[in-house]
């Protein structure tokens, strides 16, 4: 079984761009004020963001939850189209919990949103992950 790791995106160089990600998993407290479902548009900016792990491993996430977060098209299909999963990442990983929750790594740069930031891409920008944390840890 392979462990769990970022490789280089598919098309083998840095990418800059915005795209949808899915909530999947609200088990953890960093996404304690989102629902199941919520769509968000973030900002994507890395040249080794593809999420790569077994299919033994990606199987044991997504049934123990782990799977936060993916990848999706406007209608909240998750896929491997680049268009759409801008790295490559395998079963459109964005972001993958501990199994207790309070570990979060996701790829996508929530901190780079705001509301003064492109105002020309239409979609819910603002992830309340930073709220949702401080809310829990605090």
């Amino acid at each position: 079984m392979w462990r769990p790791t970022l490789v280089h995106n598919s098309i083998g160089r840095h990418i800059s761009c915005y795209a949808r990600t899915k909530v999947v998993s609200a088990m953890s407290p960093w996404l304690s004020n989102t629902e199941v479902g919520d769509i968000h548009r973030v900002p994507v900016s890395h040249g080794e963001g593809k999420f790569y792990a077994s299919e033994a491993v990606i199987a044991e996430f997504a049934a123990s939850g782990q799977i936060a977060t993916q990848y999706c098209d406007a209608d909240g299909v998750a896929s491997m189209d680049i268009a759409i999963n801008p790295n490559g990442s395998l079963a459109a990983i964005e972001g993958i919990t501990s199994p207790c929750g309070r570990v979060y790594g996701k790829m996508a740069h929530t901190e780079r949103s705001g509301s003064f930031v492109a105002k020309n891409i239409p979609g819910e920008k603002h992830q309340p992950l930073f709220s949702s944390g401080v809310r829990y840890f605090s």
